[in-house]
């Protein structure tokens, strides 16, 4: 097997046909499918199912994704290197991020770092927290936004810290109230977001021992901040998300005082590529601009 094999393989899976891969790499169909036929032949097992809706991996195909995977990250790494090696920078940079992340850091980064880095590409995938976490192991991405308590051991640098605050429905509470404790928590019901989406709300609920009636089990901040504005329950979330959008709900602050750090989780930083450091360097920089920031 070829590198080029392991390239197309890659491709297919990436765009999901024979077709939109040999259109991706510049090929044609027929060489397409000569390769995968001669790589099938070698391993001795299919690798693809084909059907009119596209292709799926076969049992052995998920067993060697990994690996051809790996190769295919490692030669781009590769291309980067020697790219910026001659003054070039070129190259993709892949990241994960959650839905806070995406609507308040995203847009200026991607703006100021495509003035300063035009050719090179920038794929946002946006998820829960398990959803960055199994992109980066299995190298569907090079970078993840999450938060050090989501991370699972993964090489993290630290970014930024801030304060978990409680949303409630407007005049749910009387005027002299200030902030909110553990023992005003207990007994209301709850609008809360998936154990994979908001980790540190939820480990703050299990170091207070409280047990939370759940009225709504939600996804995302926007449906979560929908439903405590109509009435349905109070949620505790990052404060970051009180730049997103006008709210209709009163917030206050936890006390004592409960904080989440966010920063910069990669896969491996072995072959971490050329561009994927740029892009670290440029977050880093960006964040030092924000109230909040723990750079180094």
């Amino acid at each position: 097997m070829t590198l080029l094999s392991y390239e197309i393989f890659q491709s297919i899976i990436d765009n999901g046909s024979f077709a939109k891969a040999a259109a991706a790499l510049h090929l044609t169909p027929s060489a397409v499918s000569h390769s995968i036929s001669s790589m099938e032949e070698e391993i001795g097992f299919p690798l693809f199912i084909r059907s009119k809706t596209g292709v799926q991996l076969t049992s052995a195909g998920e067993e060697v994704s990994p690996y051809i995977k790996k190769i295919v990250a490692s030669n781009n790494a590769l291309s980067q290197a020697v790219s910026q090696m001659q003054g070039l920078q070129t190259g993709t940079v892949r990241i994960g991020c959650t839905n806070t992340v995406c609507l308040t850091w995203i847009p200026n980064i991607l703006k100021s770092f495509q003035k300063e880095y035009p050719q090179i590409d920038v794929e946002i995938f946006q998820g829960s927290y398990d959803d960055v976490v199994y992109w980066l192991k299995n190298g569907n991405i090079e970078l993840g936004i999450i938060s050090d308590e989501a991370r699972e051991k993964l090489p993290f640098i630290p970014l930024y810290k801030e304060a978990l605050v409680c949303l409630v429905p407007k005049g749910y509470l009387p005027k002299k109230k200030k902030n909110m404790t553990p023992e005003d928590l207990k007994d209301r019901p709850f609008v809360i977001q998936q154990d994979s989406c908001d980790v540190d709300v939820v480990n703050y609920l299990s170091k207070y021992h409280l047990s939370v009636r759940a009225n709504c089990h939600i996804l995302d901040d926007q449906s979560a901040i929908a439903m405590v504005e109509c009435g349905a329950g109070i949620s505790i979330m990052p404060e970051l998300i009180l730049q997103t959008s006008k709210m209709n709900v009163d917030v206050y602050p936890l006390e004592p005082k409960q904080y989440r750090t966010l920063g910069i989780c990669t896969g491996s930083n072995e072959f971490l590529p050329p561009a994927a450091k740029v892009m670290i360097s440029h977050i880093k920089d960006y964040v030092r601009t924000l109230d909040g920031s723990i750079v180094e």
